[in-house]
């Protein structure tokens, strides 16, 4: 960016209000530190405008304003405006703070959206956790995957909790994790530099809840849905933090239809893994009838509490794990969030056969069940 151009614009800046929700969209960008951000009129980013207010910018501020830029319109300028939690830690804001937390303060969306991938950024889907399972002689391997929706709570599926062999015990959860080969887990840009995560957290469960109503090993599995409590609160950073659950009217659907989904994970079940990379897919939502007349012929029964999604060779939830999510990516107030649709339930053996598709808990239907299970 031309100095002349940088300093007019920081006067516009100062001259400006803090960043508003009702403000004109251009696009989703990343920032120059990797964060995801919302391409917007400078004027309108809130946590830049306290940093020019701060004071004479220093020279690494002047070039994080400087690479922030992101097009332009209408003659003005357009700036790369960090993400939820960029937002609330300059302005100020307590993360987690609520029992749930609300967007923006949950589901950060870090992805390079690029369309196709299989393998996940290091930094996409931070809620995603590996259930830990200590086998005879203490021998310990991750199974089922989960989600994380608050300081102390995985939501994950009940059969993981409960359909179980018998000489298996839920002893933990690993956050943080994204390579399950490597600690930390680290790439190397195109630059030669090399960027690395955060170590990954095991933290130790101390109680398991599955739903009461769950069936144990039936073929139908209604109310597959499972809350671990951890023993010890966890510490949100860029590589862990919390999905938003479906808390609106608009989130509440029992198909959305016309709409991607996406699933992500190790693709680890019960009983094998296929990657030792957290891996992601789009997947397209599935009529219930369709759904209920395909399972039919298995003689299992589907209700409003569950939801259908894919049915593409391949795909499916082989890209996801036993209890890990089913994400929606919703689009309010400015902010790019996903929050988790489906937790992932079962699907046709082999996993990724053509129109069969995968079958997912509606976590909607459940929302009052987590809310009296969740304490602090």
């Amino acid at each position: 960016m031309d100095p002349i151009i940088l300093s007019a614009l920081l006067v516009v800046l100062l001259m400006g209000n803090s960043r508003t929700y009702g403000q004109e969209i251009f696009g989703y960008c990343t920032t120059p530190d990797d964060n995801s951000g919302t391409c917007i009129k400078l004027r309108e980013c809130g946590y830049l405008f306290q940093l020019v207010e701060s004071g004479t910018l220093s020279n690494e501020r002047r070039k994080f304003l400087q690479n922030s830029q992101c097009g332009y319109r209408n003659g003005q300028v357009l700036i790369c405006c960090g993400n939820s939690r960029m937002d609330a830690q300059h302005q100020g804001q307590s993360l987690g703070s609520s029992l749930l937390p609300q967007a923006p303060n949950c589901g950060d969306n870090f992805g390079d959206r690029v369309v196709g991938g299989k393998e996940t950024g290091k930094r996409e889907f931070p809620w995603m956790a590996l259930i830990e399972y200590t086998k005879p002689g203490n021998i310990k391997g991750h199974h089922c995957g989960g989600s994380l929706i608050n300081t102390r709570y995985v939501l994950t599926a009940a059969h993981c909790v409960s359909a179980i062999p018998n000489d298996w015990q839920l002893t933990g959860v690993r956050l943080g994790e994204w390579d399950a080969s490597s600690n930390p887990d680290c790439t190397t840009g195109k630059n030669g530099q090399r960027d690395c995560n955060e170590p990954y957290v095991d933290l130790p469960v101390l109680d398991r809840i599955p739903h009461p109503q769950y069936p144990g090993n039936s073929r139908d599995q209604l109310n597959d849905i499972a809350l671990l409590r951890l023993r010890d609160e966890v510490q949100y950073s860029d590589f862990i933090s919390p999905v938003c659950l479906p808390t609106l009217p608009s989130q509440q659907n029992n198909m959305f239809l016309g709409r991607k989904v996406v699933v992500a994970g190790w693709g680890r079940t019960e009983n094998n893994f296929t990657s030792n990379i957290k891996l992601k897919a789009e997947l397209d939502p599935v009529l219930s009838d369709d759904c209920k007349q395909r399972y039919a012929t298995q003689r299992r029964t589907l209700t409003s509490k569950q939801l259908c999604a894919g049915g593409m060779e391949g795909v499916d939830s082989c890209r996801g794990d036993s209890g890990g999510p089913l994400l929606l990516e919703d689009f309010s107030n400015g902010y790019s969030n996903y929050y988790i649709a489906g937790v992932v339930s079962y699907g046709p053996t082999p996993c990724g056969l053509k129109g069969w598709p995968g079958v997912y808990t509606r976590v909607a239907a459940y929302l009052d069940w987590i809310e009296n299970n969740v304490r602090s």
